[in-house]
């Protein structure tokens, strides 16, 4: 099978444009039932392949509130194995954090949980199962989770885009079943040879010329790092993993989006009638088109004006003259030169933590959400976390429950986020206000390397 993807001069795709996703009203009990199901998700000739789904469709439904609504589901699990629903990015009670095993028993075959909280920011989130992710999430176990704004934002469309990508086994058209294996735990992770957008390949839309559209661009996948430009479009940056910047950004280059995190941008389509815009994926010197948006008329508007930022979020800035400081050091991995770590307690060689699979360490100790955790803080204190990173290779690093500010490299403060890119060799430093008490995860979403040593766990009292 041809894993090949077309060039961005090849955007003549159509006839695989995406319907409109379904959006799931809340119901006064509605339901997310997770099982294993088929869907086309290569092109007919090759035939269905099997996924694990909630709701039969992968991506899962796209949910959709109005922010300070509650959102609802009891998850049902039809599948063999257990599961648990995390809800990314939303600053959630910690009992509805959906972490099996941290902050609740996993979802047993033929059990249910019902999962109740309020979504107190409006932005792009999403939804994703939190029991042995690097498994679940690779075959289908995740959702978007939308909060609208209390009054509509300026724009003509919003389009939801979910980036990902499958490993599939040429022979059979199938998932490779190649999970936890020793390249995928030990080096850039579980990489996938199929990009999709919305569950398919080649995504092409119908657009006006000088439509204004809202682009929520999530990477579902477990390790591809999207470095992404638009052609045939206008655009701006208006909020990174939810939160809006406080001035839109102009898109003049490449920008990337790793691992967990969202992109929100406002473009205007700016190619010719009977021509195309594109979202365009850079990979290896060569650029292909993520979504096609294939420009059929004229719109009945001419060009605005630059868009105004998103209204923002609640936050309580950090205090960096009263912070607390806390050291992470990232080490291990292939070419890592770790030559053991503490593993359950006791000092372990390296031979001894890939015999049990892990790879990785976190200040000279194999992580867990189990044990001593990284940092405990008071509620209301500010955190400072200096990340190191001694790997041959990038991490992205997620923190449950709260967002944290970037620091740029005058100590000021950056990005509004919940997932940071750390690059191989680069240290980076992350501030937060612990607002939010209860026991969160914090690990990266490469999530091989999370099931193989590079996880932790801050407890905010």
């Amino acid at each position: 099978m041809n894993m090949n993807r077309r060039t961005l001069l090849q955007a003549t795709a159509a006839s695989l444009a995406l319907p409109p996703i379904a959006v799931w009203a809340d119901a006064k009990n509605p339901t997310l039932t997770a099982a294993t199901s088929e869907i086309q998700l290569l092109p007919e000739k090759y035939g269905k392949t099997q996924v694990w789904a909630f709701d039969g469709i992968a991506p899962g439904r796209e949910i959709r509130v109005k922010q300070g609504q509650s959102v609802r589901r009891r998850v049902i699990n039809n599948l063999s194995v257990p599961t648990s629903v995390h809800w990314h990015g939303i600053r959630i009670d910690n009992r509805m954090d959906g972490v099996a095993g941290l902050t609740q028993p996993a979802i047993e075959p033929g059990d249910q949980f019902d999962y109740d909280f309020v979504a107190p920011d409006a932005g792009t989130y999403w939804y994703h199962s939190h029991s042995r992710s690097f498994e679940q999430v690779a075959r289908g176990l995740h959702g978007a989770l939308i909060v609208d704004e209390a009054e509509p934002v300026d724009v003509d469309r919003d389009e939801v885009l979910v980036l990902d990508d499958w490993l599939i086994d040429p022979d059979t058209a199938q998932i490779a079943a190649s999970f936890g294996a020793m390249h995928d735990l030990s080096h850039a992770g579980r990489l996938g040879n199929y990009v999709t957008t919305n569950g398919k390949y080649n995504l092409a839309k119908s657009v006006g010329r000088n439509e204004r559209l809202r682009l929520r661009l999530i990477n579902a996948s477990n390790a591809r790092i999207f470095q992404l430009a638009l052609d045939g479009l206008e655009g701006w940056i208006v909020a990174f993993d939810g939160m809006p910047l406080s001035q839109p950004s102009p898109v003049q280059d490449t920008f990337v989006l790793a691992p967990a995190q969202r992109i929100d941008l406002i473009v205007d389509v700016t190619a010719v009638v009977g021509s195309a815009g594109h979202v365009v994926q850079l990979d290896r010197n060569e650029s292909f088109s993520q979504v096609a948006f294939e420009v059929m008329g004229e719109s009945t508007r001419a060009r605005r004006p630059a868009p105004l930022p998103l209204p923002p979020n609640l936050e309580t800035k950090p205090d960096l003259s009263n912070a607390r400081d806390v050291m992470l050091t990232m080490e291990g991995g292939a070419m890592g030169g770790m030559r053991g770590a503490m593993m359950g307690g006791q000092m372990s060689s390296m031979r001894d933590l890939m015999q049990s699979g892990n790879f990785w360490a976190f200040n000279g100790k194999v992580g867990s959400m189990d044990g001593e955790p990284l940092a405990i803080v008071s509620r209301g204190e500010t955190f400072r976390l200096n990340i190191r990173n001694d790997t041959a290779f990038p991490h992205t690093m997620h923190l449950h429950g709260m967002h944290f500010h970037e620091l740029d490299q005058n100590g000021h403060l950056g990005a509004f986020r919940d997932t940071t890119l750390v690059a191989r060799g680069e240290t980076k430093e992350i501030a937060a206000v612990a607002d939010n008490p209860g026991k969160w995860l914090l690990h990266c979403h490469m999530l091989s390397h999370a099931a193989s040593g590079m996880m932790a766990r801050i407890d905010v009292l």
